[in-house]
């Protein structure tokens, strides 16, 4: 990338931190992004873009072709939704909305990706088609999987596709991803044993106590990653709930218990490993304590696999804007989960971390109500995306 290029770009952004700012203030949940995706919307339609709202509900798709000959067609993805959490910065450009808010970037990529749809509309000097995916609904409510059941690649074709998303704690200006598997898939569960219940204090010898069969299930489970998943794979199996009895009642012995949680892994066999194991344990428990168990095992977001070709594309691209020894073409496996997989299980592609900054509110995790997106991000980006389109479709400069 040019240092005209680079100037242009860093230009934009008062523009697109406002942009960003009016985002995080007004958060909006999956499938319920009336306001962002009509922002979105507008925005391109206001810098000459082609726009298809309405993709997967509320997925804005905006198109794009250079003025260069070239058949090649890319996918550049943004996510839109917030989070069900109660916002803590007090920051100026807080959330408006009780108990909802963006914790976890999305403000920032859905701006980042406006700002390369900016910057390649008024310099279009490149070969092919850009897609400018803005899906909703990456938070476990199904946004890709909606838009993909639209017909996204069957209306907007491409030959690959790639995602972006802020890392706090890596510096900004740097890059990390890796081939292969880097997410994990994100299963939950949930178990309810029933017994007999009774009265704790006078007749727990008379009674099937479930509290006891959950005790013992919680331990086992243990067990599944420990010794039914080989040592050299990953996998995580937690309980984040259990609910059975009464604090008003403290002398009666549930006759129910619900205890859920999820469950991660990286390859199809672990994740058939954890859901059968599961069930055995629970049913063999439950019948050893004359008690019975109903499991729900409930398959989420898929692992992330980038291919090959895409990920060296992508590197590539970090690699221009910052220089190479800024990228991380090996970073750590991350067990979080993401459901841009989906898109990635119908097309090449790759997905790419970037730096949010290390001090400061930027240090603070994601999902947590001190989180903020660091604006300082917003330039490096908004180069990152053109830099891609550089690589597959050819030269991006600046008029």
């Amino acid at each position: 990338m040019d240092d005209t290029a680079r100037a242009a770009i860093k230009a934009l952004q008062p523009e697109l931190t406002a942009i960003r700012r009016d985002i995080h203030a007004h958060p909006e949940m999956g499938m319920e992004e009336v306001r962002t995706s009509r922002l979105v919307a507008d925005t391109l339609r206001g810098w000459g873009l082609e726009v298809t709202e309405g993709v997967g509900k509320f997925g804005v798709v905006a198109t794009l072709k250079g003025q260069l000959p070239g058949q090649r067609a890319i996918g550049l993805r943004a996510d839109m939704d917030a989070l069900a959490i109660e916002e803590a910065t007090g920051l100026p450009h807080a959330s408006t909305v009780k108990g909802t808010m963006h914790a976890c970037g999305h403000d920032g990529h859905t701006t980042m990706l406006l700002g390369a749809a900016r910057h390649l509309s008024q310099n279009p000097d490149f070969g092919g088609t850009v897609q400018f995916i803005f899906q909703p609904a990456e938070e476990g409510r199904g946004g890709a999987k909606a838009m993909l059941a639209d017909g996204l690649f069957e209306r907007f074709p491409v030959d690959a596709v790639y995602g972006l998303h802020n890392e706090p704690g890596l510096p900004v200006g740097q890059f990390a991803t890796r081939t292969g598997p880097a997410l994990a898939a994100a299963d939950r569960f949930t178990v309810t044993f029933r017994g007999t219940g009774g009265h704790g204090g006078a007749a727990a010898h008379l009674s099937t106590d479930v509290t006891v069969l959950q005790a013992q299930f919680v331990l086992a489970l243990q067990t599944i990653v420990s010794r039914n998943i080989a040592a050299v794979d990953t996998a995580v199996v937690s309980v984040g709930a259990i609910h059975g009895g009464s604090m008003e009642s403290l002398n009666v012995m549930p006759a129910e218990l619900v205890l859920g949680g999820t469950a991660r892994s990286y390859t199809p066999a672990v994740r058939d490993t954890i859901e059968r194991r599961m069930g055995e344990l629970a049913q063999a428990l439950a019948s050893a304590f004359g008690c019975s168990a109903e499991v729900s095992y409930r398959r989420g977001t898929s692992p992330l696999v980038n291919h090959a070709e895409q990920t060296e594309v992508a590197k590539a691209a970090a690699g221009a804007l910052v220089g190479a020894g800024s990228v991380e073409g090996d970073a750590p496996l991350v067990l979080g989960a993401e459901d841009f997989s989906s898109m990635l299980e119908a097309r090449p592609g790759a997905f790419m971390f970037m730096g949010n900054g290390g001090g400061g509110a930027t240090s603070e995790g994601l999902h947590t109500p001190n989180y903020d997106f660091n604006d300082e991000a917003i330039p490096y980006g908004v180069g990152y995306w053109v830099s891609v389109v550089e690589q597959e479709l050819g030269s991006v400069g600046a008029g």
